[in-house]
């Protein structure tokens, strides 16, 4: 069916049932998606269906229903395309900062690092390597990108996810988190404190757009003072305008 803007109808509907599942957590029952989408049950039931014999929903031996295997080849490519584009500006960062830099995307519950320039000097080796998930609670891309959700939207992934400690620094309760998330809105800026590992702090910003993405720069925490924080604030947040302007142009 034809929608009014020259689109299909049962595209727009078939990709809000992808994104409802991925903001669930990746799993959802047909009746929680008719109540998230406002579909009626029927036109769920057809689409899902149709979705799962694609391959890019799965129905689980529960009856609830999961984001697919197909989609995972889309994620790759579109993550390696992403961090291409990203590259240069991440690039310019280091330059200016001198210290590792890394592109990180919200997908589904966990942070996944899709791009990172390193030094060729001072570098050492961190936790964020390209492809490592984490859960976004103990990272500052995390709460970078979560700082402008719904508080209660917030608290559902932290009951999905759990909030396990990595290290003795990390947070792990969500009264604490979400406070940590007022406090990022209000600078401007997200800290990981030693809280994914020791010895390493990071700040990051949010991508703007909605792209749920942000970057960050990590280091030693010797060399990761407040002042160095500071002065890193204003060229991570040129590099995210800039990588959303090349989404809006390439998408």
């Amino acid at each position: 069916m034809a929608k009014a803007g020259g689109g299909v109808q049962s595209l727009d509907r078939a990709f809000a049932i992808l994104e409802t599942i991925a903001d669930a957590g990746g799993v959802i029952t047909l009746s929680q998606l008719a109540s998230d989408t406002g579909l009626p049950l029927p036109t769920i039931h057809r689409l899902v269906r149709t979705l799962v014999d694609l391959g890019y929903v799965r129905q689980e031996p529960n009856r609830q229903y999961s984001l697919g295997p197909r989609l995972i080849r889309l994620g790759e490519t579109t993550s390696r395309r992403l961090a291409t584009w990203a590259r240069p500006h991440l690039a310019e960062v280091v330059s200016t900062l001198g210290e590792s830099v890394n592109l990180a995307m919200l997908d589904g519950d966990q942070i996944v690092y899709v791009g990172q320039v390193m030094p060729s000097q001072n570098s050492m080796r961190m936790f964020t390597e390209v492809g490592r998930r984490v859960d976004p609670h103990t990272t500052a891309v995390g709460k970078a990108i979560l700082a402008g959700d719904d508080e209660d939207d917030v608290r559902a992934l932290l009951r999905r996810t759990g909030m396990e400690g990595r290290t003795t620094h990390s947070l792990v309760t969500p009264d604490d988190f979400v406070a940590e998330l007022r406090q990022t809105r209000e600078r401007g800026y997200a800290l990981d404190n030693e809280e994914q590992e020791l010895g390493v702090r990071c700040v990051a910003v949010a991508v703007p757009g909605g792209s749920r993405l942000a970057i960050s720069m990590s280091g030693p925490l010797p060399r990761m003072g407040d002042d160095v924080v500071d002065h890193a604030v204003p060229p991570l947040r040129a590099a995210a305008d800039a990588i959303a302007d090349e989404l809006r142009t390439r998408g």
